[in-house]
C-alpha cells in the first residue's frame, strides 16, 4: 500500500508545544539579542552566552564537554536548549529527557541514557529518490482519539496540497508523515520535499517574506512538476539504525522500543556509518541532547555521562536545573546543584533570569499567534500581568482556557478571568489546602 495517495483539496493546520515558536537565538551578526527574534523573547545575557557555546561547537572546541542552563523553573532554560539545536541547522536533532525518566524506564539506567544520545545524533543522506517537492498551498491535519486514551487527540491523516510555478497536487498520508510536518512546524508558504515511498520530510524554506518574530530561509518558489526524480537529504539517527539493524536480530525489538539494544549492533552500525561518511554518501550530524531536571540523576548517570561526552561520537550535552546546592542523588554528599565536581568541570554554566512584565507580553502574543487566538490587548495585558504575579506557564496555560470560555472566538479581558476563577494558581491552591487544613486542625 502506497504511503502517499494524491486526492483532491481542503485546510488549516493546527500545531501545539510549548516551544514550537523556536527558531533559533535571535541573535545578530555580532552575537547580539534582540528583544524579540526567532521567537525568542528577553533573556540578552543567557542567549549572547549559548551563542558564544554555538561558536565553540561549530568550531570543534566544545568536545568533550557541555552546557548548564541554572535558573528558575519556567525562565525559558527548554527555550534556549532549542534554540542551540536551530542555530546548529534545521535537521538537527534535538532530544529532550528529564532526569527522573531514567528510573522509570524498562531499561536499566545506562541503558536508557546511551539511546538518549544516539537519538540525538543523525545522519545526513543524500540519494536520488521520487519526491514530492512544492510550496505548501493548503494543509488540514485530520485528528481521532488516542487508542488507549480517549480524552487526547493524535493525527491520523493529512491531506496536504503543494504547487510549483507550473504544477498543483493535492496529496493524502497518514499519522506518521502528519507527526513529521507537526514536529517540523510546516506551515502554508513553506517549501518542502517529501520521499514518495518512505514519507520521509525535509524542509527547503518559505516563499513567505520574513515577519520579524520568526525566521525561515527564502527560496523561491520551485518549477516544473510537483512529483519529480532529484536528490533527496534526510537526516536519520543513529538510534533508528540500531533499532532497524536489531530487527533482524532481536523479535522483541519488533513489540518494544525500549528494549535493549547489544553493543555488538551499535558497533556494526558505527562502522558501517563511518564507511558511508568516507564514501561520501552521507554526513554525521550531532545533535543536542536536554536533560532537564539534572539534579535527579545520581552518581551513576553522571559517571556514564562524564565519560559518554568524551567518546567519539557525542551529541553536544546541555544541562538544566533550578536547585542551588543539594546533595547528589544516592549520595550523603553535598555539591552545587546536585552534580559532581568532576562533571562541574566539564560544564559551561549559564545563569537564565525570571522574565519581566514586558517579556511576558510578548511571549503570551506569540503562544496566541501560534496557537492561533485571537486575543485583545487588555486581554494581553491582564495575562502579563497575571504571569509577573504567578508564573509565565500559568499566564500562557491560560489561553487553552480562555478561549474555550470565548467560544472559538476573540479573547477578552473577562474571559482570562473567568478562566482564572476556573484554574487556580500554584499560590492560591497552596493557600487553599492550607486554609483546609487549618479548619480541620
Amino acid at each position: 500500500m502506497p504511503v502517499i495517495e494524491e486526492v483532491t483539496a481542503p485546510r488549516s493546520l493546527e500545531r501545539v508545544g510549548m516551544h514550537s515558536h523556536i527558531r533559533g537565538l535571535g541573535l545578530d551578526e555580532n552575537g547580539k539579542a534582540g528583544f524579540i527574534a526567532d521567537g525568542m523573547v528577553g533573556q540578552a545575557k543567557a542567549r549572547e552566552a549559548a551563542g558564544i557555546a554555538v561558536k565553540l561547537i561549530k568550531r570543534g572546541k566544545l568536545a568533550g564537554k557541555g552546557i548548564l542552563l541554572v535558573g528558575p523553573t519556567g525562565s525559558g532554560k527548554t527555550a534556549i536548549a532549542m534554540g542551540i539545536a536551530r542555530e546548529l541547522g534545521d535537521d538537527v536533532p534535538f532530544v529532550q529527557i528529564a532526569g527522573s525518566e531514567i528510573y522509570s524506564a524498562e531499561v536499566n539506567k545506562t541503558e536508557f541514557l546511551k539511546q538518549a544520545m544516539r537519538r540525538a545524533i543523525g545522519v545526513r543522506i543524500s540519494e536520488e529518490r521520487k519526491v514530492y517537492e512544492g510550496e505548501v498551498k493548503e494543509i488540514k491535519i485530520n485528528r481521532t482519539r488516542h487508542p488507549f486514551n480517549p480524552y487526547v487527540e493524535v493525527p491520523e491523516s493529512v491531506v496536504i496540497t503543494l504547487r510549483t510555478k507550473d504544477d498543483e497536487k493535492t496529496v493524502r498520508a497518514g499519522r506518521e508523515i502528519a507527526y513529521q510536518l507537526m514536529e517540523l512546524g510546516v506551515e502554508e508558504g513553506d517549501v518542502i520535499q517529501i520521499d514518495a515511498e518512505t514519507g520521509r520530510i525535509s524542509k527547503v524554506g518559505t516563499t513567505k517574506e520574513e515577519e520579524g518574530l520568526f525566521f525561515k530561509r527564502k527560496v523561491n518558489l520551485p518549477s516544473g512538476p510537483v512529483l519529480k526524480i532529484k536528490e533527496f537529504t534526510y537526516t536519520v539517527t543513529l538510534h533508528d539504525l540500531d533499532v532497524a539493524n536489531a530487527r533482524g536480530n532481536i523479535f522483541g525489538l519488533l513489540f518494544s522500543t525500549g528494549a535493549e539494544i547489544s553493543d555488538e549492533i551499535r558497533q556494526r552500525v558505527d562502522e558501517t556509518v563511518k564507511s558511508w561518511v568516507e564514501e561520501g554518501r552521507a554526513t554525521l550530524v550531532p545533535g543536542v541532547l536536554f536533560i532537564d531536571e539534572c539534579h535527579m540523576l545520581d552518581i551513576e548517570a553522571f559517571s556514564f555521562l562524564a565519560r559518554a561526552v568524551e567518546s567519539e561520537l557525542a551529541p553536544i550535552l546541555i544541562l538544566a536545573t533550578n536547585r542551588g546546592r543539594t546533595k547528589i542523588r544516592g549520595t550523603d554528599i553535598e555539591a552545587p546543584h546536585g552534580i559532581p565536581i568532576d562533571m562541574l568541570d566539564r560544564l559551561l554554566i549559564i545563569n537564565t533570569e525570571p522574565y519581566k512584565k514586558e517579556e511576558i507580553r510578548e511571549i503570551v502574543k506569540i503562544r496566541a499567534r501560534e496557537e492561533k487566538v485571537e486575543v485583545s490587548e487588555e486581554a494581553v495585558e491582564y495575562l502579563a500581568e497575571l504571569g509577573e504575579k504567578t508564573s509565565l506557564r500559568y499566564a500562557v496555560q491560560l489561553l487553552a482556557p480562555a478561549s474555550v470560555l470565548a467560544g472559538g472566538g476573540r479573547v477578552e479581558r473577562e474571559h482570562v478571568e473567568k478562566a482564572k476563577e476556573y484554574f487556580a494558581d500554584l499560590r492560591r491552591s497552596m493557600e487553599f489546602v492550607e486554609k483546609l487544613e487549618g479548619m480541620l486542625s
